[in-house]
């Protein structure tokens, strides 16, 4: 699909998501750090990828691909519901090998130029309010602030956490 160069000199490819690609992703997750999945909805199983890779037609599933291994993963859910026509919920995983080397921002304007070709309306996302790293990438893109929802995730470290709720109309 696409071929980038990361800041580091790294050459990655951008490409869709396929059903061939279910162990490499699942290799991807299960050598994250804990800190690459700290605002995650970690575990991802075999059964979570299974259910991913089932639902290829609901989503716009991109991977990033590094010496023929998966290092990224980043997705938007299009809602299946009429009443939700146009919608859709983004998500970014990167390994953390893989991280502040302009991979996400890459990922990210990929996601949302095959959203606008597929004429969606907006993107949806919620993000750990501590994380500001995610927080900044997706206002670099022009999501705006719609809510925040108290204590709505439960971090690795114990505590509760309010999660932010981002939106980006497309149209």
């Amino acid at each position: 699909m696409c071929q980038l160069r990361l800041r580091d000199g790294r050459e990655v490819v951008i490409r869709f998501l396929n059903p061939e690609d279910r162990d490499g992703l699942f290799r991807m997750f299960s050598s994250m750090s804990e800190k690459a999945l700290e605002w995650s909805a970690a575990p991802y199983t075999m059964d979570v990828i299974d259910r991913w890779i089932g639902n290829i037609p609901s989503l716009i599933p991109l991977v990033a691909e590094y010496d023929k291994r998966i290092i990224g993963y980043a997705v938007i859910y299009k809602y299946p519901h009429q009443r939700r026509k146009g919608i859709g919920d983004l998500a970014i995983y990167l390994h953390q090998d893989f991280q502040k080397a302009g991979l996400g921002t890459a990922m990210t304007e990929k996601l949302l130029e095959l959203a606008k070709k597929e004429r969606m309306h907006k993107i949806e996302l919620g993000v750990v309010a501590d994380n500001e790293v995610a927080k900044s990438l997706y206002q670099k893109f022009g999501f705006k602030t719609e809510g925040v929802s108290k204590d709505s995730f439960f971090g690795f470290d114990g505590k509760y956490h309010d999660v932010v709720h981002m939106g980006l109309i497309l149209d």
